[in-house]
């Protein structure tokens, strides 16, 4: 992709970084790797969506300075969804026992009939998630690094490859993969590994599924994390938990590694104590 001719009025879908504008706090853990580009001279440039749903979209996004090779990475953009296009089903169960910084924002996020309340719901949830993976990329989890927050918009590490025709894409869903036997046990491995750093943080991820892990490559990376929920406040962690390893388990049987979810339980759920 050819690099903007001007930095006065950049492109149609591309805009000027947001790195130097972000407020203090809202960017990813330091040190922060080698690949950020942070000159304010870099544009950012909308490559194409990634990933629909009902919560979020995430599109590839280019960071670059014009001209200068050296700098320039590929970032994946998750935008929640304005509050009138966005559907929080499962806001009770997993929000239970949270509660948002100004107590004028949290009588408008009780309120789902107000509009400004609605708005409040979605900038929480957003921040929620970056800071979830914030201490989850700090404990060493294998979850993308978070580079920013900007309102409702995460920048995070693109995961993903490039094919012979110079396209990206992102790294498939474990749902979508099929790796070779040995792979899954690896798999296998890493998931433990990830489960327990999880829940030694004192949390379970709540809504993981064969859905919310990249394979990349003979690595899992685990996604999608803002309904993350502590074991010891919310009455419906140890439920989500179970439910976790029920549901990975199932993925890893088929795959011809017979698992059992309720030893997988106890395993990961001995390490929040």
């Amino acid at each position: 992709m050819s690099a903007p001719d001007t930095y006065d009025l950049p492109a149609p879908g591309t805009r000027w970084s947001t790195w130097t504008s972000v407020a203090k706090g809202q960017r990813g853990p330091q040190p922060h790797p080698s690949w950020i580009v942070t000159a304010s001279a870099a544009l950012d440039t909308e490559l194409g969506i990634l990933k629909t749903g009902k919560e979020a979209d995430v599109f590839l996004v280019e960071r670059a300075v014009p001209d200068d090779p050296d700098q320039w990475s590929l970032l994946a953009a998750k935008r929640y969804r304005g509050h009138e296009h966005r559907q929080f089903t499962r806001d009770d169960s997993y929000s239970e026992g949270r509660k948002v910084k100004k107590s004028r924002d949290q009588r408008a996020a009780d309120n789902r009939k107000s509009e400004y309340g609605r708005a409040v719901r979605a900038g929480h949830w957003a921040q929620v998630e970056f800071d979830a993976l914030c201490t989850l990329y700090d404990a060493g989890a294998p979850v993308p690094y978070p580079v920013q927050i900007d309102g409702t918009e995460i920048l995070m590490e693109f995961v993903g490859t490039q094919s012979d025709d110079g396209a990206w894409a992102a790294a498939p869903r474990l749902a979508q993969a099929r790796p070779d036997r040995d792979v899954v046990a690896g798999y296998l491995e890493q998931l433990r590994d990830a489960m327990g750093t999880i829940a030694r943080l004192g949390w379970a991820h709540g809504d993981l599924s064969p859905y919310n892990v990249l394979a990349d490559g003979e690595r899992l990376v685990i996604i999608d994390v803002p309904q993350v929920v502590d074991l010891a406040a919310s009455p419906f962690a140890v439920e989500f938990l179970h439910r976790d390893c029920v549901n990975m388990c199932a993925w890893f049987t088929a795959r011809g590694l017979e698992t059992d979810p309720d030893e997988l339980f106890a395993e990961v759920y001995a390490q929040a104590w």
